[in-house]
C-alpha cells in the first residue's frame, strides 16, 4: 500500500498543497457522546464549521440519548493524556476547549497537559452534572475549579450552573449578575466568563441574556427570545465556536459576539433526531435557500428556528423570533 507522505499532499486539481494554508487546530478534551448533540462530535462539528480544524481527546463515553444521561465509562487518565500528546508532538495546536472530562483524575491529567501550553487560549465549559453521584460531583468540581480555572481564558456555562459552581453559598433572593459571577471566577484564574440563560426582568419581555463578563463588568452579549423549545447541545457548540475563533487570533469581544451569532443560527436550524431535546445544526449555512427548496419540490430539512432553553434550564415560554440586539 502506498500512503502519500504530508509532504507530498495535492490538492484535487493536482497542485501542491500550501501547508501555510493549513486551517488553525483546535484540541477538544470531551466525553464521547453518541448523541452527537455534544461531546466530541459536537466540537468536531462546530470546530469544522467555524474553518478550523478539531483534535478531539476523548475523556470518557457516556451513556445517554437526546433527552438525558444515564451513565458514563471513564477512560484512563493515562489513555487521555497519550492520546493529547502523541498528536501535539506532530500537529502545532493554536487553541484549546475543555468540556467535560469524566473525573477528578481526568480534571488533573487535563490539566497537566495544559500547563505546557499556558500560552495558547483556553476556553472551559462547565455543563450541568446533576446526573453525576454526589461524591463524584463535588469531587470533579473541586479539581475543576483548581486545576482548569487558572488556565482558562473564558469560562462557559449557564447561569444557574454557574451560580451554583461559583457562588455555592448564594442565598440573596436577586439572581447572581454576570460580573459578579465573574469576580468568583477571576478569583480562581478565569479571565473571562460567558454566562448564558441570564433571566431579565418580566418588563423587558420574554428574554434571556448571555453576556460575556470579566471583573470589571459586563462586555457584551446577546438577548434572545424565549420558545418553549429545549436544546441539548448548546454549551458545546458556543464554546467550540469560540475556541475556533480565539483560535484564529480574534480578539474576545468580536469572538463572542460571532460566536453567539453561531450558536443563533445553529438553533434556528436546529431539529430533533429523537424523541427527547432539539440538536444545533452546525451546518446550517451548507443548505440551499428556502425558496430554491420550494423550487425543487424538496422538503424542508429542518422544523423552523426553536429557542435556547439551555440544556440544565426548565423550558422556556413561547415568543416569536428570539434574537434582539
Amino acid at each position: 500500500m502506498n500512503i502519500e507522505s504530508p509532504s507530498d499532499a495535492s490538492t484535487p486539481d493536482g497542485t501542491a498543497q500550501d501547508a501555510g494554508a493549513s486551517p488553525a487546530c483546535v484540541m477538544s478534551f470531551n466525553a464521547g457522546d453518541p448523541s452527537g448533540a455534544g461531546g466530541v462530535a459536537g466540537d468536531i462539528a462546530t470546530i469544522a464549521a467555524m474553518g478550523a480544524h478539531a483534535l478531539p481527546v476523548v475523556t470518557t463515553l457516556l451513556m445517554r440519548d437526546t433527552a438525558e444521561v444515564f451513565d458514563q465509562h471513564l477512560i484512563e487518565g493515562d489513555a487521555v493524556v497519550e492520546q493529547a500528546r502523541s498528536i501535539l508532538e506532530d500537529v502545532t495546536a493554536s487553541a484549546f476547549k475543555v468540556g467535560f472530562l469524566g473525573s477528578a483524575e481526568n480534571v488533573s491529567a487535563v490539566a497537566e497537559i495544559l500547563s505546557d501550553y499556558a500560552e495558547l487560549p483556553l476556553v472551559s465549559y462547565l455543563p450541568n452534572l446533576s446526573w453525576l453521584e454526589e461524591d463524584e460531583h463535588q469531587s470533579y468540581l473541586d479539581a475543576f475549579r483548581e486545576l482548569i480555572l487558572p488556565a482558562t481564558e473564558v469560562l462557559v456555562g449557564s447561569h444557574k450552573t454557574l451560580t451554583d459552581f461559583l457562588l455555592p453559598e448564594w442565598e440573596s433572593e436577586r439572581p447572581a449578575s454576570p460580573r459578579e459571577l465573574a469576580v468568583a471566577a477571576a478569583e480562581h484564574g478565569a479571565r473571562y466568563l460567558l454566562v448564558t440563560g441570564v433571566m431579565l426582568p418580566a418588563k423587558a419581555g420574554q428574554f434571556i441574556d448571555n453576556v460575556l463578563a470579566s471583573a470589571q463588568g459586563a462586555l457584551t452579549g446577546e438577548k434572545f427570545e424565549l420558545f418553549d423549545v429545549s436544546f441539548v447541545g448548546a454549551g458545546d457548540t458556543l464554546s467550540a465556536a469560540l475556541a475556533a475563533l480565539l483560535a484564529v487570533g480574534a480578539e474576545i469581544q468580536a469572538a463572542t459576539g460571532e460566536a453567539l451569532q453561531f450558536l443563533d443560527q445553529s438553533l434556528d436550524a436546529g431539529f430533533r433526531p429523537g424523541m427527547g431535546h432539539v440538536i444545533p445544526d452546525r451546518f446550517f449555512w451548507a443548505l440551499p435557500p428556502e425558496d430554491e427548496q420550494a423550487a425543487e419540490g424538496a422538503p424542508e430539512p429542518n422544523p423552523p428556528g426553536p429557542t435556547p432553553s439551555f440544556p440544565d434550564e426548565p423550558p422556556a415560554a413561547p415568543g416569536g423570533r428570539r434574537r434582539v440586539h
